[in-house]
């Protein structure tokens, strides 16, 4: 088994949060995956953005706004 740290990305309405989690690599059929901690810390990162709460979502990394700049 082997760990790596990744950034993945969330976009919810006008933000898109930059999170860190661990992926786990290992010799089985569904590598590369996430520990149930970490899916649920993205989960929690999406449902924060939902509600605007961007205090909240900060806790787990970089926060952006989307602003459009063509229609």
């Amino acid at each position: 088994m082997r760990k790596s740290n990744r950034i993945r990305l969330i976009h919810e309405g006008g933000y898109v949060a930059e999170i860190d989690v661990e992926l786990i690599y290992t010799d089985e059929g569904w590598s590369p995956y996430l520990s149930i901690d970490e899916a649920q810390k993205l989960d929690d990162v999406r449902e924060a953005l939902r509600k605007g709460d961007l205090k909240e979502a900060a806790q787990y990394g970089r926060i952006y706004s989307l602003i459009p700049i063509a229609v």
